[in-house]
């Protein structure tokens, strides 16, 4: 199954896709889409749209993971990264690809075996768990660990309601 991870963000959304096919995982591509920064609110949030479509027509993956926002002190950033996150789950919805969301200490868990992980720790264990893969950047390797997350909790699963809250699995 080929599922891709999205780690949302306005100025750097990273991306990952990888297949899946039962424990075994295999690194396919990773990459960030940067929106020009310059450019207002609506410019920049098309530009992630469209960024997402090329890679989602590119790769064409069965199921997508996206980290859920985390609220951080200030209020401005926490609704801009929102804002983002919308159109990321957006993308491939309009696609008909069914989208989960984690939230970030699930999908270290999941990759590193603790909740808190370092960014460096994640990046590290991406490339351990996606043998060859050489990760692009921070974000890809975030994107990367969503992916290895719904890889491990849900591809291809139509999980009943009750066992999805108990897993901490949104869809």
């Amino acid at each position: 199954m080929r599922l891709i991870g999205f780690d949302p963000g306005l100025r750097h959304t990273g991306w990952g896709v990888i297949e899946s096919d039962g424990n075994r995982l295999r690194h396919v591509a990773d990459g960030t889409i940067r929106p020009d920064t310059g450019g207002d609110m609506a410019s920049r949030l098309r530009m992630l749209f469209d960024g997402l479509g090329a890679v989602l027509a590119e790769f064409r993956p069965q199921e997508a993971a996206v980290e859920e926002t985390f609220v951080n002190s200030n209020p401005e950033s926490t609704l801009k990264l929102g804002q983002a996150r919308g159109v990321v789950l957006l993308a491939p919805a309009l696609l008909g690809i069914p989208v989960f969301e984690y939230a970030p200490n699930r999908i270290k868990k999941a990759v590193v075996g603790a909740g808190h992980a370092a960014k460096s720790q994640v990046q590290f264990m991406v490339s351990r768990l996606l043998p060859g893969c050489t990760v692009s950047g921070a974000d890809a390797a975030d994107a990367l660990a969503a992916a290895i997350c719904h890889a491990s909790y849900g591809a291809g699963r139509s999980w009943p309601a009750d066992r999805r809250a108990r897993a901490g699995v949104r869809q």
